[in-house]
């Protein structure tokens, strides 16, 4: 809204100018949305007291989640309604990356909402099966969004190969059904791995600030033709929205670091797993999300493995899956397996971010 009523009063006076700028309008984005939820936080949190909205543990976890139990959730809301507020008022809201990065907040924030508000009378929520028939037929719209919806038609199909300059993967009509799988992947990997105190926040930060790289490259026609990545028209302005992503993930760790003040429940998982998958969609990144999200696929993985073992040997293979839960029953404190998987996330990501220039 601020780039559609300012940057037209660029002649006025030179300031206006600025808005014009991806990175100007990310960078104060992000500090909107991180200060918004340092200001409203506390009193979302005090509200969601006195509605005994609360946190509910499942049996089988380890005996010291029983403490969290009460603490406050859903704190997607307040994520998801900074990123809105930021998005609303520093992004180009004619940019149809724009509008689907509003459409995915909005439709896997939902589906999040209600799924949290049935754990309140029922610990399992919504059935597993049918949060993921729902989850899928929505990536399935948001990829034939993609596909038809491109800037680019002669670029509907085609991903980026890593580490070989000049290679690409055209899959013609069958990359509606891998980006599905991309999205459906990421909400799930993220949604397995919130489960310790600032976990998946931490790490969602550093895959929210690794894309804004890739996109604003994939967003730049120099930089892509000097870094040998796909050009897409229009994709840099997501930049804007990865930064807001990320200033919001800021902003919540203040709160939901160890020991957590509150949880951001399926709302944010559920959104913010999707905002992922999509920024590396809509990047041409897809294969570099294994490395992005590197410790989201370990414990998406060891969920796999752990089930895969069970049903085919009839033994474990893992103490308790996801991964995190297993060093927990090893006796690990719960701020070292943060940190390190933070650690091992980071490095990841700078793992990815090379490839970049090895091309």
């Amino acid at each position: 809204m601020l780039y559609h009523l300012l940057y037209p009063l660029r002649h006025v006076s030179g300031f206006f100018n600025l808005f014009r700028y991806i990175t100007f309008r990310g960078a104060y984005g992000g500090a909107l949305s991180l200060i918004f939820i340092l200001i409203f936080g506390g009193k979302i949190i005090r509200f969601i007291r006195r509605r005994a909205i609360g946190e509910t543990i499942r049996e089988e976890l380890p005996d010291r989640h029983r403490e969290k139990k009460g603490t406050p959730t859903m704190g997607g809301v307040l994520i998801l309604s900074s990123m809105l507020i930021s998005i609303l008022l520093f992004a180009d809201l004619t940019n149809i990356f724009i509008l689907l990065s509003l459409f995915v907040i909005f439709s896997f924030g939902m589906i999040g909402f209600i799924d949290d508000i049935m754990k309140m009378k029922n610990p399992r929520g919504l059935s597993q099966w049918v949060k993921l028939g729902i989850e899928t037929v929505i990536s399935f719209i948001i990829a034939l969004l993609l596909y038809y919806g491109s800037p680019e038609p002669v670029l509907r199909g085609v991903t980026n190969f890593i580490f070989f300059k000049n290679i690409v993967i055209d899959m013609g009509i069958l990359y509606i059904p891998f980006a599905t799988i991309v999205m459906v992947s990421s909400i799930n990997a993220v949604n397995f791995t919130d489960g310790l105190d600032g976990l998946a926040s931490g790490l969602l930060g550093i895959a929210g600030a690794s894309y804004a790289v890739f996109l604003y490259i994939a967003g730049h026609t120099k930089l892509a033709d000097y870094l040998n990545v796909i050009y897409i028209k229009g994709v840099g302005e997501l930049t804007v929205v990865s930064l807001i992503f990320t200033g919001a993930i800021i902003g919540f760790l203040w709160f939901n670091s160890y020991p957590a003040e509150i949880f951001m429940g399926d709302t944010g998982s559920l959104a913010l797993g999707a905002m992922v998958g999509f920024f590396a969609l809509a990047a041409k990144q897809e294969i570099l999300l294994l490395l992005v999200g590197g410790v989201f696929v370990m414990e998406a993985g060891s969920v796999l493995l752990q089930v895969l073992s069970f049903r085919l040997f009839g033994r474990r293979i893992f103490k308790m899956a996801p991964i995190h839960h297993h060093f927990e029953l090893k006796g690990w404190k719960e701020p070292k397996i943060v940190t390190r998987f933070w650690i091992l996330g980071l490095l990841f990501a700078l793992i990815a971010i090379s490839t970049l220039k090895i091309r």
